[in-house]
C-alpha cells in the first residue's frame, strides 16, 4: 500500500514481499514478511516490492540479413534480489522499460546478422544473447534475470504467403 496515511503503528508485509520504510523522507529499513511496528507519523511504508518471479513480454521488429522484417517476441523472467531490494527500489524508476530497452538493443544487433531461415533455427542464440546482456546489467540494479525465451519469430504476412506459394509449387513439381 504505497503512501499509507493511516494512523496505525502496525504494518503487515505479505509473504514474498518486502516493505520499504522511510523516516521523514529518508530510507530507514526494509521490512521482511510479517507484522512490524513503525513510529507513525515519522516513519511510513513508502513502497512494497514483490519477490515473486515476474515476466515481461517484449515484441521487437528487426530486419534480417536478407532484408525481411520479422517480429521477435521475447519473454524475460526476472525477480527482485532480496539482498539488493534497496537498489531495486531506489535506483530504477521503470524496471520494465529498462529491460525492454536492453532486449530491443540485443535483438536489433543479433538478428540482422542472420538470414531468415537461420533466424528460425537460431532462436536459442538470440535468447542467450539477451540473457547474457540483461543478467550483468540488471544485477547492478537489484534484479536477477532468470531466463529469456524467444516465444515467437514470424515474418511479415506477405513474406509468409510468398514462402508458402514457393513451397506449394515445389511440391507440385
Amino acid at each position: 500500500m504505497e503512501g499509507d496515511n493511516d494512523c496505525c503503528c502496525l504494518v503487515c508485509v505479505r509473504t514474498q514481499e518486502v516493505g520499504v520504510v522511510e523516516d521523514l523522507g529518508q530510507f530507514k529499513q526494509l521490512l521482511d514478511p510479517g507484522l512490524h511496528f513503525i513510529l507513525w507519523p515519522l516513519q511510513s511504508v513508502v513502497g512494497r516490492m514483490s519477490l515473486r518471479i515476474q515476466q515481461l513480454d517484449v515484441v521487437c521488429e528487426p530486419k534480417t540479413k536478407d532484408n525481411v522484417f520479422v517480429k521477435v517476441a521475447v519473454a524475460v523472467q526476472y525477480r527482485v534480489l532480496l539482498d539488493s531490494a534497496y537498489d531495486a527500489y531506489y535506483r530504477l524508476t521503470d524496471t520494465r522499460q529498462q529491460i525492454q530497452s536492453y532486449v530491443f538493443d540485443v535483438v536489433r544487433s543479433t538478428v540482422p546478422k542472420m538470414e531468415l531461415d537461420e533466424a528460425f533455427t537460431s532462436k536459442d542464440e538470440v535468447a542467450q544473447a539477451v540473457l547474457g546482456q540483461l543478467r550483468d546489467v540488471m544485477k547492478a540494479y537489484g534484479y536477477e534475470i532468470l531466463n529469456t525465451l524467444v516465444t515467437d519469430l514470424s515474418p511479415d504476412s506477405r513474406v509468409k504467403a510468398s514462402m508458402n506459394e514457393i513451397n506449394a509449387s515445389r511440391r507440385l513439381k
